[in-house]
């Protein structure tokens, strides 16, 4: 248990819990996890607190889908992530949080609404011109660097090249995997949201994501393909609309 009472540290775990859930397949609710640790831990100590448990959710998934990844959209989207990445490590410091915050959520629900409609339309070509890639990989970079919410831009892009399930969370955990880890020095030197006590906190809610990830592997093996695009798309929409309260 940790020094935040009760009320808060139920909130904490439930979090975990969500983000366990996550990693094993359940996309999109990545912004109530950010939102309810915010709330717990403050904006800024909450993103260090997430990093170790993002990782290990991370593992699992790699682990778990590993005959499932497919490398080619990993290396048409992981350059423009890092690229993302730096510029969230410098812009981070400038950008107020009302900008960053209404300017993601008009972009993601942007982004779902066309998601909708090449969802229905007869013909589903398959978006091949470098800019969605290039402009998917940095938003989804500088999104995860500032907020850890770089999901609705990855969920986006891996819908439009219509990946099967399995693929999509497959692809979807190495990809994460790696640009986690490329974070990782810069919440320890450069923001220093990665401490002694911000660990201590993280390896208390590990228990939670363990628990969520078993879960999620459960769920995600009860949805059928068609059924998993539109739960995803759902969700992408709620997190966009979510962050506007947060």
């Amino acid at each position: 248990m940790t020094d935040i009472g009760l009320f808060n540290f139920t909130i904490a775990a439930s979090c975990a819990f969500l983000l366990g859930v996550s990693k094993s397949g359940i996309k999109g609710i990545a912004s109530l996890i950010v939102t309810g640790l915010a709330l717990v831990y403050g904006a800024k100590n909450s993103t260090g607190i997430l990093m170790p448990l993002l990782l290990v959710g991370d593992v699992f998934a790699i682990t778990y889908y590993k005959r499932h990844v497919q490398k080619e959209y990993i290396i048409k989207l992981l350059p423009w992530m890092v690229f993302g990445v730096l510029a969230g490590v410098v812009g981070g410091k400038y950008i107020t949080e009302d900008l960053f915050k209404y300017g993601m959520a008009i972009i993601i629900l942007f982004s779902v609404g066309l998601m909708y409609y090449w969802e229905n339309k007869k013909d589903k070509t398959i978006p091949s011109h470098w800019t969605f890639a290039s402009s998917m990989g940095l938003l989804a970079g500088f999104t995860t660097m500032i907020g850890n919410l770089a999901g609705a831009f990855s969920n986006i892009y891996f819908l439009a090249m219509r990946l099967p399930k399995n693929n999509f969370i497959g692809t979807a955990a190495w990809l994460f995997f790696l640009i986690n880890s490329f974070k990782v020095p810069f919440h320890i030197w450069s923001w220093e949201t990665i401490n002694s006590n911000s660990i201590r906190i993280s390896l208390q809610l590990v228990p939670f994501v363990i628990i969520g990830l078993i879960a999620g592997v459960f769920l995600v093996k009860k949805i059928e393909n068609d059924s998993y695009r539109k739960l995803i798309l759902l969700f992408t929409a709620v997190g966009g609309i979510a962050i506007l309260f947060n």
